[in-house]
């Protein structure tokens, strides 16, 4: 972890990748990402608010019926329901995510007394990049899909009329009816969650793309698309496993505005109480099979098509340095 290597461009390469360029191939691989691995959030989520309803609570149902109730009663729809919040936010998301991690790593590997770039920069650069998404669109972007995906409709009922219609007008309701401060419900939660997950994101991907490229055939080319899926694959796994309790405790605190007089960390810990008292130590970890199924894909499509892009935009110069 601690051994300073040689790079190509990119992460950790001979010269920083330019705003424009995350721009562009970090909101273009977060859009594809979302498409792709969306249902599973979904699915995620409603495996997560479960348990707050006694009947739902009493007879808890896996991936497989959980899919198949939302397309029954809401139709193939329901899967995606929330999604325009996350495509919304998803460019600056990942823009920012590749950006600030990229200005964190310089700085600190300048600060460090040997002045390489080492393995634990990596993490404490993916660390204060998740924590700067989070802070900065996250939280609000999440608190909006959140409140989408946990609409229960049917469609064969035309009097059954969500609360929310689209994202725009879940946003307008929620700052109408709760304040702009609702946006930021549960925001140290998810700074840990983006925090963590980036952290151990991208330090395994870096020291794993790193391993690969120096035991390659040429060493000095990029990797093929499908090692860099394959790293993708089993960075985005490392981290779900580690805070899904952060994760699961966030989604409820998001799922409904708080009363006057209640404090978040009053509610945290009231959420906690009632998971543990009347669930288990398992509701913790609720929704964890679809969040590592879509996380982990995800990333792994987010990194291919990152690299892919930057390499194509840097290579053609199709960006001007920011």
């Amino acid at each position: 972890m601690q051994t300073s290597t040689k790079r190509t461009s990119g992460y950790g390469g001979k010269r920083p990748t330019s705003v424009a360029t995350n721009l562009i191939a970090g909101g273009g691989a977060g859009m594809i990402e979302a498409l792709v691995c969306y249902p599973l959030d979904t699915i995620k989520v409603r495996m997560q608010l479960s348990g707050q309803t006694p009947a739902l609570s009493a007879q808890r149902k896996g991936i497989a019926r959980t899919a198949i109730d939302i397309v029954r009663t809401e139709a193939l729809l329901g899967l995606y329901r929330g999604l325009g919040a996350v495509l919304t936010g998803i460019v600056p998301k990942m823009a920012l995510r590749f950006t600030s991690y990229e200005w964190y790593r310089q700085m600190l590997t300048n600060q460090s007394p040997t002045g390489k770039l080492t393995g634990s920069v990596n993490f404490l650069a993916g660390l204060a990049a998740g924590v700067t998404e989070a802070v900065a669109v996250v939280c609000p972007m999440e608190v909006v899909k959140i409140r989408l995906q946990a609409q229960r409709l049917s469609m064969s009922n035309p009097l059954d009329i969500p609360k929310y219609r689209n994202a725009a007008h879940a946003l307008a309701v929620i700052i109408r009816e709760e304040g702009f401060g609702a946006l930021y419900c549960g925001i140290t939660l998810t700074a840990l969650r983006q925090g963590t997950n980036q952290a151990a994101n991208f330090a395994a991907y870096t020291e794993l793309k790193d391993y690969l490229q120096k035991h390659s055939a040429e060493p000095t080319q990029p990797l093929s698309s499908w090692k860099t899926s394959l790293i993708g694959l089993v960075s985005g796994a490392v981290g779900p496993f580690t805070n899904a309790p952060i994760d699961t405790i966030k989604t409820r605190l998001q799922r409904t505005p708080a009363q006057t007089g209640e404090s978040t960390l009053g509610r945290t810990l009231a959420i906690s109480r009632q998971m543990w008292r009347q669930e288990g130590l398992g509701a913790f970890w609720m929704g964890i099979t679809p969040r590592v199924m879509r996380v982990a894909p995800g990333q792994a499509v987010t990194f291919t098509v990152y690299e892919y892009l930057r390499k194509r935009l840097e290579t053609t110069g199709e960006t001007l340095p920011l």
